[in-house]
């Protein structure tokens, strides 16, 4: 189907009751809730889980990234289902696969048989990174569009802390699991949150759009992946590709996955690296409620700008800090990192990703931008640590000041607005 059948499929959809639009949205973007506790919540156990199976340091790493890993893959294959399926199937598939997972970790009686319900649970991560953006950009109005698609990263931003709650419950003798138990139920209470997700997925409508293009992307004849290197997708192909790779490239990650060793080689004790930690999701959490409700109003491009000066400020601070061995500074500098990643990419990505494209180009466009992020995610996990024994964390934080130095660039320079365009406006949009 042609542009003009996309954009009246969803203005027929839109033309649902606001709330109703508002509600099939949250309830798709819970599976990020999912996604971040189910990233946060193995720190907890982690450590019990090596010494229950007695697993060397080369086999712990390799069952722990076995969750990484998956949503690569899901990432990478995750149009597939998206496009061939649906998006409501898929969604649904989505709960179905975060109950499995959940509870075949807890029960779990192997590190291999563990390690494969880890992977079902990153598999459903990486497919939720392409599913649950692009539901949300077809059924929502182009005025309130940002707004909803960025509940998808709120969710993933609250789920961490959900996880780190419920870990901390857990793990304090408040409850009656004690001993192997804890880290069993620490991973098998997510049951709970994706069984409500699930039964509330049922309820969802089918993407208007996706039902108006069913009769090509539904068959498998969506655009081909080699569509994506000439005109008039290369231009969306490339934005997606660079705005997940600068994602990477600005320390955020490195930043979450080893902020307690960061801030114990800033000068902090243990038990105040591990509360600055916790600062760094309550900041998260509540710089994205503000970008939630800014980015509509000011559009992605302009919370772009805004986090890439953030970005660079507070690179440039840490750096500094770190070479002049002003380790109390290095906290409240992290947090302002954090926040200007809030408001700019961490807002903005999913829905920027999903927005570019083309109905029929949707879901393997997002592939493109999805896969770059997981990919360089996972490169990052495994580079971070040589990279901190080989390097001070001055030049570390330096090498990101100018990568965002380079953001800001394209940015200013290469990015566009896409506020407030119809669902389907990339096929006239990549054409300039």
């Amino acid at each position: 189907m042609g542009e003009s059948g996309a954009e009246a499929a969803n203005a027929a959809g839109t033309a649902a009751a606001p709330q109703r639009i508002a509600l099939w949205s949250a309830t798709a973007a819970l599976a990020g809730l999912l996604f971040g506790f189910d990233v946060a919540v193995i720190s907890g156990a982690e450590k019990a889980i090596q010494a229950h199976w007695s697993l060397t340091p080369f086999a712990h790493g390799l069952v722990l990234s076995a969750a990484l890993w998956g949503t690569v893959i899901g990432a990478l294959g995750g149009s597939w289902p998206t496009d061939r399926l649906g998006r409501r199937p898929t969604l649904v598939g989505l709960g179905l696969a975060y109950v499995a997972a959940s509870l075949g970790s807890a029960l779990a009686v192997g590190p291999v048989d563990f390690a494969a319900f880890r992977l079902l649970g990153g598999l459903a991560i990486g497919v939720s990174s392409i599913a649950v953006p692009a539901y949300i950009s077809e059924i929502a109005p182009p005025a309130r569009r940002g707004q909803l698609g960025a509940l998808y990263q709120f969710n993933i931003v609250l789920g961490i802390l959900v996880a780190y709650f419920s870990n901390w419950v857990i793990g304090s003798g408040t409850t009656n699991a004690a001993g192997d138990a804890q880290w069993r139920w620490m991973l098998g209470i997510q049951a709970l949150p994706s069984a409500i997700y699930l039964l509330a997925s049922l309820g969802l409508p089918e993407s208007p759009v996706w039902l108006a293009t069913r009769g090509s992307i539904g068959r498998g004849a969506s655009v081909p992946w080699s569509g994506f290197l000439r005109t008039p997708l290369l231009r969306p192909a490339s934005l997606a590709f660079t705005i997940a790779l600068f994602n990477q490239l600005s320390g955020i990650n490195a930043v979450i996955y080893f902020a307690p060793r960061l801030f114990e080689e800033a000068g902090l004790g243990n038990a105040a690296a591990l509360l600055a930690s916790l600062g760094i999701g309550v900041v998260n959490l509540l710089a994205t409620g503000i970008a939630v409700l800014l980015i509509d109003r000011l559009g992605r491009r302009t919370l772009m700008v805004i986090g890439s000066v953030g970005y660079c400020v507070s690179l440039a601070a840490i750096s500094a800090a770190f070479a002049a061995h002003a380790g109390g500074l290095v906290a409240p500098l992290v947090f302002l990192f954090i926040a200007a990643h809030a408001v700019g990419q961490g807002a903005v990505i999913w829905v920027f990703i999903a927005e570019v494209f083309p109905a029929e180009a949707r879901a393997r466009g997002q592939t493109i931008g999805c896969g770059t992020h997981w990919l360089l995610a996972a490169l990052v996990s495994l580079l971070m640590p040589p990279a901190l024994a080989a390097f001070p964390p001055a030049a570390i934080f330096a090498f990101f000041l100018a990568m965002m130095l380079l953001q800001l660039v394209w940015v200013l320079r290469a990015m566009p607005e896409t506020r407030g365009m119809s669902v389907d406006a990339g096929m006239v949009f990549v054409g300039h």
